[in-house]
């Protein structure tokens, strides 16, 4: 019966993964059952309820990680206008970027002129005058000059004369390098020009207008004067392409150059002859 008993333990344990204890060598007994566990029991695989994997847990926040630093502040983009926008293109023209103006309105052309100094660089090619563009532009450039501003017209006419407040006038101011036409007081139209060089000035004193030709060509210089209105001795006003094309880099041989074909073409339309000019600093 007890070797019946002990054999039946044996299988018990041989089944349940047991082992049966004998007693140790100092002759004390143990608990006749020893259950062996692992150490680190797996985790059961267990399938989310919807089926499908199991969602995987977020990644910790990294804490450590530095921020991204903010892009430079955006200046003037496209559409802008203003003075500023003219320093802008008087000093993309100083390191030959730009070709054009100044114009006082960002467009295409100084978009272009920004973005490709910009890649010269290294900086990103956006195109628009962020901080760090400007900058660098500073950097490399010097601080243009009333006429660097205004290279190709678009400054404001001073006060007019006393003398051009009655009658027709062409009112011309050389300090301000405008013409205003102006009819008992009022300014009809405004129009910026330019001036003999140093060698051949244009003279000052009120003149009046004595002869007008449509499609006049020097015979002195062989060059042409359209809209021609002379108003002493061989000196008039007329358009100058030259002005149209290089602004106030160039100068005349003592004539009132204007560099707006169509303002001037409407100008030689209203102006009689005996209308007055005032020519004046």
């Amino acid at each position: 019966m007890g070797r019946a008993f002990v054999a039946g333990l044996a299988v018990l344990a041989a089944l349940t993964g047991c082992t049966v204890q004998t007693p140790d060598g100092e002759g004390k007994r143990r608990s006749p059952v020893h259950i062996e566990l692992p150490d680190d029991p797996p985790a059961p695989d267990r399938t989310p309820a919807g089926g499908g994997d199991a969602p995987s847990a977020a990644p910790a926040p990294d804490d450590d990680k530095p921020a991204a630093p903010a892009p430079p502040r955006v200046l003037w983009s496209r559409g802008d206008t203003g003075r500023d926008v003219r320093e802008l293109q008087a000093r993309l023209r100083q390191v030959a970027w730009l070709f054009e103006g100044p114009t006082g309105t960002y467009g295409e052309q100084t978009e272009r002129a920004v973005s490709g100094f910009q890649g010269k660089r290294g900086l990103p090619r956006t195109g628009k005058t962020d901080a760090v563009t400007w900058q660098r532009l500073v950097r490399m450039t010097r601080e243009p000059g009333r006429w660097d501003l205004y290279l190709m017209g678009g400054q404001q006419a001073d006060p007019p004369d006393a003398r051009c407040r009655t009658g027709r006038v062409l009112c011309i101011d050389k300090t301000s390098r405008t013409l205003r036409w102006m009819i008992d007081g009022r300014t009809v139209s405004t129009m910026a020009v330019r001036f003999g060089s140093q060698g051949t000035p244009t003279r000052e004193g009120v003149f009046s207008v004595y002869w007008k030709s449509r499609d006049h060509v020097s015979t002195l210089y062989d060059s042409p004067m359209p809209y021609a209105m002379f108003f002493s001795g061989g000196q008039a006003v007329h358009y100058s392409a030259d002005f149209a094309a290089r602004g106030y880099a160039g100068g005349s041989h003592g004539c009132v150059n204007v560099r707006d074909e169509p303002a001037i073409a409407e100008l030689f339309a209203q102006v009689r002859n005996g209308d007055r000019v005032v020519v004046s600093w």
